[in-house]
C-alpha cells in the first residue's frame, strides 16, 4: 500500500502568553468521534491548508512567500502554511493575528466585534474568505508573528495522513480564546509541564508531546519565541507505528525500535515489534536473520544478538556470535536457519557472545572464526577458533555475501566487528551498543584503542549497525562520532575533576565524573573510569601513586 497519495499539506499553530505561574500554551479539546485518529485528544489549533490560502499572500504583513518558502526549505508556497495556522487558528480558538491599518494588533474591544464575529462564523460555514475580510475591514494577516517550529507527517499506513508544519506565536493581549464548539469542545491555557503531566487525560499524540516537551525549558512567552525565531534546519519528524507487549503504539525517530521499524515496514502494516523478542526470528534483510538470547539484564540489555547472514541462492548460512552457553538459544538459532549452517564467526570472547560455539559446532560441523581468548577475567577460555581472523581478511559466505574483518580493539583487545559489504551493515558485537556506552575494562580494555578504532570506523562505508544488543541502527558516522564525543566528555570531566581534587582516589572522582549516571550502575563505571586514567597517565596528564591520582 503507497500511502502517501493521502497526504495532505496542514498548519498547527502553537499560541503561548505568559501567567503568574510561568509561561502557557492554548490547547484545544477535540470532539469524540469514532474514526478519527484525534477524538478527544487535545491538540494545538490547526487545519489543512485549504485552495484559498494562496489567495490571501497579497493580504500577509513582513514576509512574502519567498522568504517564507525558504525558511519551510520548500521551493514554493510556504506562505500558505502561515496563513492557514492563523485562519486554523481564528476558526478554532477566535484568535486573529492580524494587524489594524495603524500597525497594532487586532483589539476585539476597539475592533467591529460584530463585524468579526461574522466573518469568523462565515469561515467556520464556508460561506466567506479571510480576504475579502480582510479587504473589507482593513486588516493584515500578521505572518511576520509567527515562527517556524518543527515539521510533522503523520505515519504511513493511515487511511488520512498530514504533512504538518507548526508555528509559534506570542497570544494577541487583547484579545480573549473562544473555542468553536465544533472542532474544539473545550480549550485550557497550560503550562508545558503541566500538560505533560496529564497526557492520559488530555489523549496526547506524539507529536503533540514532543512538542510540549520541547517548550518546558522555557518561563517566559518571549524566550521560547525568540529561541523558535533563531532555530534552523528543521528535520522532518514522522512517528511509525509498531506493535509489543503493550500494544499498537507510535513510534519517535529518537527511540530504539524506529529505524529497524522503518526499514522493515515502510508502508506501516505496524506488524514489527518495537521490543526485542527472545528467540523470535527476525528477518532483517534478505542476507540476515536475527535470534536475541534471553540473557538480559543490565550488562546485556535486552539479550545478545546471534545474527545469520547467508543467501537463498546457495542456502547455506554463518552465525555471527552464537551467545552464551544456553542449548534453548542454539536450538533457536538453528530453527531459524533456512538452510546448513558452515561458518561461525566470534566478535570477541566475553562470556555473552562466545560460549554457545562449541555447542553450535559440534551440533553442525561448521567451521569457527574468531580469534583466541586472552587470558583474563569474564572470557571464555574454552573458545578455539579454527581459523584466527586478521584485519581486512575477507571471508566468503555464498554468492554475494561477503564478511570482511576488521580488527577494533577497545572492549576487548580480540573484538572484531564484521561488515556484510554487499549490504554496507556492520555487525558491531559490544564496540558500539544501542542506547549505552560500552564498558571498558583494563587491562584487556584500553580506552585508547577503543577510540582509535572507532575513529577508523570513521572511514568505512556503512549504512548500519547491527549491534550485539539492540535493534538495528542506522545513521553509522552519527553514533560512531556520538560515542567518540561521549568518550571525549568524559575525559573532560576526568580532567577537571583530578584539576579539582587531586590527590585523589578512584572511588572519590567516580562520583564527581559520573554524577549523570545511576548509583547502581557506578560498580561498571568504575572499569572505564579507570580506563580513563590510565590512558591520560600514558599521554603524561595524570600520575597514579599510593592509590592516588594527580596531575604530572
Amino acid at each position: 500500500m503507497n500511502s502517501s497519495k493521502a497526504m495532505r499539506n496542514a498548519a498547527s499553530l502553537l499560541v503561548v502568553r505568559d501567567a503568574a505561574a510561568g509561561m502557557e500554551v492554548l490547547m484545544l479539546q477535540r470532539p469524540e468521534r469514532a474514526g478519527d485518529l484525534y477524538s478527544g485528544a487535545c491538540v494545538f489549533p490547526g487545519g489543512v491548508v485549504e485552495r484559498c490560502d494562496r489567495t490571501l499572500y497579497v493580504c500577509c504583513a513582513g514576509v512574502d512567500d519567498r522568504v517564507a518558502s525558504s525558511r519551510l526549505g520548500v521551493p514554493e508556497h510556504g506562505l500558505e502554511y502561515h496563513v492557514a495556522a492563523i485562519r486554523e487558528c481564528f476558526e478554532e480558538a477566535g484568535l486573529l493575528f492580524a494587524y489594524e491599518p495603524g500597525g497594532e494588533m487586532v483589539d476585539f474591544d476597539r475592533a467591529d466585534a460584530a463585524a468579526l464575529a461574522s466573518l469568523r462564523g462565515g469561515l467556520q460555514a464556508g460561506q466567506s474568505n479571510l480576504g475579502e475580510a480582510c479587504r473589507k475591514l482593513d486588516l493584515r494577516l500578521a505572518v511576520d508573528r509567527l515562527a517556524y517550529h518543527s515539521h510533522w507527517l503523520t505515519p504511513p499506513g493511515l487511511p488520512k495522513r498530514f504533512d504538518t508544519r507548526f508555528f509559534l506565536a506570542i497570544a494577541p493581549s487583547a484579545q480573549t480564546v473562544r473555542h468553536d464548539e465544533g472542532e474544539a469542545v473545550a480549550h485550557f491555557w497550560l503550562r508545558p509541564a503541566e500538560a505533560l503531566a496529564r497526557a492520559l487525560e488530555f489523549k496526547l499524540r506524539p507529536a503533540t508531546r514532543r512538542t510540549l516537551e520541547s517548550l518546558t525549558p522555557f518561563a517566559t512567552a518571549d524566550e521560547c519565541h525568540r529561541h523558535t525565531l533563531a532555530l534552523r534546519d528543521i528535520e522532518m519528524m514522522m512517528p511509525r507505528q509498531g506493535r509489543g507487549s503493550a500494544g499498537p503504539r507510535m513510534l519517535l525517530p529518537d527511540e530504539p525500535a524506529y529505524a529497524e521499524i522503518a526499514r522493515l515496514d515502510p508502508d506501516g502494516r505496524a506488524d514489527v515489534c518495537y521490543e526485542i523478542e527472545h528467540g523470535v526470528a527476525v528477518r532483517l534483510s534478505e542476507r540476515v536473520i536475527r535470534v536475541t538470547a534471553p540473557n538480559g539484564n543490565v550488562m546485556t540489555g535486552p539479550g545478545t544478538n546471534s545474527y545469520l547472514v547467508g543467501t537463498k541462492e546457495n542456502n547455506e548460512w554463518a552465525v555471527i556470535d552464537p551467545g552464551p552457553d544456553m542449548e534453548a538459544h542454539v536450538e533457536k538459532i538453528l530453527g531459524a536457519a533456512p538452510g546448513p549452517i558452515r561458518w561461525i564467526f566470534v566478535t570477541h570472547t566475553h562470556r555473552d557472545h562466545s560460549p554457545a560455539a562449541a555447542m553450535l559446532k559440534s551440533l553442525t560441523g561448521a567451521r569457527l572464526y574468531g580469534q583466541r581468548a586472552p587470558d583474563q577475567e569474564w572470557q571464555d577460555s574454552a573458545f578455539r577458533p579454527d581459523q584466527v581472523l586478521s584485519q581486512g581478511e575477507r571471508v566468503s559466505c555464498g554468492e554475494k555475501t561477503t564478511l570482511r574483518v576488521i580488527h577494533t580493539p577497545g572492549h576487548a583487545s580480540n573484538h572484531l566487528c564484521y561488515l556484510l559489504e554487499e549490504e554496507k551493515t556492520l555487525f558491531t558485537g559490544d564496540h558500539l551498543m544501542q542506547g549505552s556506552s560500552v564498558v571498558i575494562t583494563p587491562p584487556d580494555g584500553d580506552m585508547t584503542d577503543y577510540l582509535a578504532s572507532l575513529q577508523a570506523l570513521l572511514r568505512e562505508d556503512l549504512e548500519w549497525l547491527a549491534p550485539g544488543h539492540g535493534h538495528l541502527m542506522n545513521r553509522p558516522h552519527a553514533a560512531i562520532q556520538k560515542a567518540i564525543a561521549h568518550r571525549l566528555m568524559r575525559e573532560t570531566k576526568v580532567i577537571h575533576a583530578l584539576r579539582d581534587l587531586a590527590p585523589v582516589d578512584a572511588d572519590s572522582l567516580l562520583g564527581c565524573v559520573y554524577d549523570d549516571v545511576p548509583v547502581r550502575m557506578h560498580p561498571m563505571a568504575k572499569r572505564s573510569l579507570l580506563a580513563h586514567l590510565l590512558k591520560l597517565a600514558r599521554s603524561g596528564i595524570a600520575l597514579e601513586r599510593d592509590g592516588l591520582w594527580r596531575f604530572r
